[in-house]
């Protein structure tokens, strides 16, 4: 087993890695980003095909590389892998793909990370491995009938996938009301969940475009854990973001029905809040994500699963932060065009503590 040591060690080469990579790199560090993907971006090439940024470009750049294109151009999802990729080579970032870490303890003052048949001695760790982890799919899904085609919204592409007959969406964020709407092109739709209420102008809209300066200073200055506001608006931002593109009109207009809950099983069939049976033969799943940090034997975690740390600093354990985290610090934190200041706030706490 070989043992490489570094200053810094970043778990993740997404826009959370790159970015403070970006501020290690100016600090003279040195450093290694690990990711498990075979090329930079991989993780937003895998998400469905027609899926765009929810904010232009022009608000969508990491530190030092703005975003090519039109300001006001909605960046597809293999643009932004793209850009990634180009990021991390503009800045020579030193980046290891293929390289899954599969343990991080405490090793002395400093910390261990294994990955395979390597070892990784540092004095310090930021995980920046995202905030799309395990899918949270109700423990009753495995009561569905085999023949129900199942997909998370990680795992859907594009209509193509699905069998025969009705589609059942659930979870009505977002990604639950692009998926739907795209589907119900094909195939007869019901999209299930809490409506999460909607952004007061479309994306891409003249109203948008006016307002945007005005609507990001909000989200990253006023909507954060450190006001009235940003506090009781969190826990509604993490069921589900209000919707940018799609309104409930649109969803109409298309034919989709909007439904109650879908709380558990019936005959091999989904069940609502209300009763009702649906007969469908597939079920999409955009019901969010669970953390997974089973890999980090350190007790930094609360009992809903998440890091306990202040703005993406771990008091308990010196030296180790999290980083891309939903509103590590405020509502854009999880955003590509909002981790950069996290980051930043990140490197220079890393700097003044050796």
């Amino acid at each position: 087993m070989t043992t490489e040591r570094f200053d810094t060690v970043v778990v993740g080469g997404g826009q959370a890695g790159l970015s403070v990579g970006y501020h290690l790199a100016r600090q003279g560090r040195r450093f290694v980003i690990l990711d498990a993907g075979e090329r930079v971006g991989d993780s937003w090439r895998r998400r469905w095909d027609s899926l765009r940024l929810y904010t232009p470009a022009r608000y969508s750049g990491l530190p030092g590389l703005r975003f090519p294109g039109p300001g006001f151009a909605y960046p597809g999802k293999d643009d932004v892998a793209d850009y990634l990729e180009a990021y991390a080579a503009h800045f020579d970032l030193p980046l290891r793909l293929g390289v899954e870490v599969d343990a991080l303890s405490r090793n002395g003052n400093g910390y261990l990370l294994v990955a395979g048949d390597r070892r990784f001695e540092t004095e310090s760790v930021v995980v920046a491995s995202g905030a799309y982890h395990g899918p949270k799919v109700p423990s009753f899904a495995a009561e569905l009938d085999p023949g129900i085609a199942q997909l998370g919204s990680t795992e859907y592409r594009n209509p193509s996938q699905l069998r025969k007959g009705g589609v059942l969406v659930v979870g009505a964020a977002n990604s639950g009301a692009e998926i739907a709407l795209e589907v119900s092109d094909t195939h007869q739709t019901w999209l299930s969940g809490r409506h999460p209420g909607r952004e007061p102008t479309r994306a891409g809209s003249v109203p948008d475009r006016l307002l945007m300066p005005l609507f990001w200073w909000l989200l990253s200055h006023v909507v954060t854990v450190r006001t009235p506001i940003g506090r009781k608006v969190e826990p509604k931002v993490k069921e589900g973001t209000p919707l940018a593109r799609v309104r409930p009109k649109d969803l109409e207009a298309a034919g989709v029905e909007r439904v109650p809950r879908t709380v558990g099983v019936g005959g091999g069939l989904p069940t609502l809040e209300d009763g009702r049976v649906l007969d469908v033969a597939n079920v999409i799943w955009c019901t969010g994500f669970r953390p997974d940090f089973g890999w980090i034997a350190l007790p930094v975690f609360g009992e809903d699963g998440e890091p306990t740390h202040e703005r993406g600093v771990v008091e308990a354990a010196p030296g180790l932060y999290f980083l891309g985290r939903p509103f590590l610090y405020g509502f854009t934190s999880s955003l590509v065009g909002g981790v950069g200041r996290d980051a930043e706030h990140i490197a220079k706490h890393l700097a003044s503590n050796g």
